[in-house]
């Protein structure tokens, strides 16, 4: 018997069938997405609860730069002062006392001496092979008599060459107030056939101890990224933790990208307060207004994300936190120092030279400088910033290849 069809439902519209394959991609890439985000920022929390529980590596990573800049700012500081030199007199004539005036003006002036007074000259040489004095100063007799007759007058300068930079400072100021000698009056009109050299300062002054502010800002980042990030990786290693991550969701993207987050977020946090600090202590004069400190605050954070994945990268292999605190000096030092933080990278040798420029911490202490202290934009570091991103780049990719999530 065949079945009848009513009016109602030969009127009714036909309703297609939902395909079963039509949104499920689209439907699983979100779910996927939503899933990997969530796994990233549980491994993002995780890291930060570690990293709060720990607070000495906060301390120490905020005073450790700190206390280098108060030490290094005090004890280099530009230049040299207060280097004891002996002084002997057998002339005790009037030049001999015009002599011993110049040499008191620069003790009490540019202070690069401290004058010790003796009679006898064997005294005085001993005293400077012992270490007692950086030099000694040996008027001898008769010098008076030698400059009024015309003949050359020589002064005695014992140095200990052994320490060449204190030899060079005194041998400039001796040499400055040997030539100023028979000066007996300044002129009040400059004579015009005399080239005059009138220096033009550009931008404000910046003491030695101020200019190492943004190096102070470098050392803290490094110190975050050895107490952080792929630093826990290898902890957990040797804890055995990281054998519950193979019975979880968690990829190498997850891993990576979480301690990268983390990682970045207590580094940048740690080197604005050095920053701040640094600023306060030295009394530097920042120059610039908000655009600085967007541009500051760019260029630690991707300093701070390139430093991480470079240690990333590094350390994904390793399984013993010993390893990590030897190769972390000798990155500390390799890189901080021909970075420019200290002293300008065109005064290195070419060898050391063509290190710095592949160095990331170069152009980031090059970018802070040029922000913090001339005020520059975004052109001006616009290179700085480009090779800080492909750096931050590469490193990435060549941790991700390195990675392992296995035993």
């Amino acid at each position: 018997m065949s079945s009848s069809t009513t009016p109602a439902d030969r009127s009714a519209p036909k309703i297609p069938k939902k395909s079963a394959t039509s949104s499920a991609p689209a439907c699983r890439e979100d779910g996927e997405g939503d899933r990997m985000t969530m796994r990233t920022l549980a491994f993002v929390e995780r890291d930060l609860r570690k990293f709060l529980r720990n607070p000495i590596a906060i301390l120490s990573s905020i005073l450790l730069p700190m206390v280098y800049l108060l030490i290094i700012g005090n004890s280099f500081q530009g230049s040299l002062k207060n280097l004891p030199l002996a002084f002997v007199d057998q002339d005790q004539g009037p030049y001999a006392e015009r002599m011993l005036d110049r040499l008191r003006s620069i003790e009490t002036g540019p202070s690069t001496f401290r004058l010790v007074y003796l009679a006898d000259p064997v005294a005085a040489e001993k005293g400077v092979r012992a270490g007692t004095f950086k030099g000694a100063v040996v008027i001898p007799p008769d010098f008076s008599k030698n400059i009024d007759r015309g003949t050359v007058p020589q002064v005695g300068l014992v140095l200990d060459n052994t320490d060449g930079v204190s030899a060079a400072a005194l041998q400039q100021s001796l040499s400055e107030a040997f030539n100023s000698l028979k000066v007996d009056a300044l002129p009040i009109r400059s004579d015009p056939s005399v080239p005059q050299l009138y220096p033009i300062e550009l931008y404000r002054k910046i003491d030695y101890d101020a200019s190492l502010v943004p190096g102070a800002v470098i050392m803290a980042i490094f110190m975050g990224t050895m107490i952080t990030g792929a630093f826990n990786l290898v902890m957990d290693r040797f804890l055995g933790v990281h054998e519950a991550y193979l019975s979880t969701p968690l990829t190498k993207i997850d891993m990576i990208l979480g301690i990268l987050i983390s990682g970045v977020l207590v580094t940048t946090l740690i080197s604005l307060v050095v920053l701040g600090a640094g600023i306060w202590i030295t009394e530097v004069p920042v120059a610039g207004g908000a655009a600085s400190f967007s541009a500051v605050v760019l260029v630690i954070v991707l300093t701070a994300t390139g430093l991480l994945t470079m240690m990333c990268a590094l350390l994904s292999r390793v399984d013993h936190p010993r390893i990590v605190g030897l190769l972390g000096g000798f990155l500390n030092v390799i890189f901080f120092f021909p970075s420019g933080a200290v002293y300008p990278v065109e005064s290195f040798p070419k060898w050391l030279q063509a290190f710095s420029r592949v160095n990331p911490e170069t152009y980031s202490v090059h970018a802070l400088k040029s922000v913090l202290f001339k005020g520059a934009d975004w052109q001006a570091i616009r290179g700085d910033i480009l090779y800080l991103i492909g750096f931050t780049l590469v490193m990435f990719l060549l941790s991700i290849k390195t990675f392992k999530r296995d035993l």
